[in-house]
């Protein structure tokens, strides 16, 4: 069978160093072309030496892509760089799957309000289709360009959403208290990862400002057409990968456990990546697989709904879920590449 041919821009991060990983044993695609523009001329397992023997491609640069006659194209970039390839390539007949933020929002003026920056590629907004296949499949199927979600918004987004589409929630009480490890933060030095700082800590961040609570406030008001403003607040686990999401709401109306449970198991029956446990799950459950494991239950004591919600965020979280939506582009099966078995201890 004739592979399709995937290029990954920007693959010396933690995000494009999953995605080969993940690609390299994918039946179905081969990889033509992986970038970056600061190491170019250097095979990809001098970057990362775990893939010595393994993929020791040499890194070109992204004005190579015409060669590389590519069908899809992932852009493994930060936003604010992302948004300025989509421009570039909007004339290419690939498709993209853009790992960054930049097109994850429903509108320019709340990306410039949220991420400080202005947008310079407007139109890609109108092409976008938010990646998280779960809810909206259909979307990503037909789209060109599809805004990968970010990794707290697919943890926290997945165990709300059974509860918003079926309005059983009082809205504006919810509260989604998440911790993730230290990979989230990409791989370039910065104070706060500094190993200093991060062993043996515990520690909140981007308290109120951080970018990822407009993109789940964002992305549940399509599922419910009205959405008050939520709280949200990031921690740093001292851990390599992993969320874990503590979601705090109040139902509509009375509610129990086990009416929660059947939601949520019907909800997602069909859905190959979504597992709902009957125990609070951690996240080495899911750790360098591309599962996210909810856990429901209702307090009866204080009125709310308690929702746990673990994912690895550079598979499920990025990579895994980039994968999965490529699959789903290309009319693969949506398994293909991801049957990773997570990793225990």
């Amino acid at each position: 069978m004739h592979k399709k041919r995937v290029a990954i821009i920007g693959a010396t991060g933690y995000t494009g160093s999953e995605l080969v990983g993940i690609l390299k044993n994918h039946d179905k695609v081969e990889i033509a072309l992986i970038t970056s523009e600061s190491r170019a001329g250097e095979k990809f397992s001098d970057v990362h030496r775990s893939f010595q023997g393994i993929v020791d491609d040499r890194l070109g640069k992204a004005e190579q892509i015409d060669q590389a006659e590519a069908d899809l194209v992932f852009l493994a970039l930060p936003h604010g760089i992302s948004m300025e390839y989509v421009r570039r390539f909007a004339q290419k007949k690939f498709r993209i799957v853009d790992l960054s933020g930049d097109f994850r929002l429903s509108s320019p003026a709340m990306y410039t309000e949220w991420y400080q920056k202005d947008h310079t590629y407007k139109e890609g907004f109108e092409q976008a289709a938010y990646g998280l296949p779960e809810l909206f499949r259909d979307e990503v199927k037909n789209a060109r360009l599809v805004a990968n979600p970010g990794c707290y918004p697919t943890s926290a987004i997945l165990a709300l959403a059974p509860l918003c589409k079926s309005n059983m929630l009082k809205t504006s009480t919810i509260i989604v208290d998440a911790k993730s490890g230290i990979t989230g933060a990409g791989i370039k030095a910065k104070p706060v990862t500094h190993y200093s700082n991060v062993s043996d800590n515990f520690q909140a961040y981007g308290i109120k400002t951080h970018r990822h609570t407009i993109e789940i406030q964002n992305t549940l008001e399509e599922l419910t057409g009205d959405m008050p403003p939520i709280q949200f607040t990031p921690h740093l686990l001292p851990v390599d990968r992993g969320i874990l999401s503590t979601i705090y709401a109040q139902p509509a109306e009375k509610t129990s456990r086990e009416k929660l449970n059947a939601l949520y198991k019907d909800f997602y029956q069909n859905e190959p990546f979504v597992r709902i446990t009957e125990n609070p799950p951690a996240i080495k459950e899911v750790r360098g697989s591309n599962y996210c494991n909810i856990y429901v239950d209702y307090d009866e004591r204080t009125n709310n709904i308690i929702l746990i919600s673990v994912i690895d965020n550079l598979v499920k979280g990025a990579a895994g879920q980039a994968v999965q939506n490529m699959n789903i582009m290309l009319g693969f099966s949506e398994h293909e590449g991801l049957h990773q078995i997570p990793m225990n201890p």
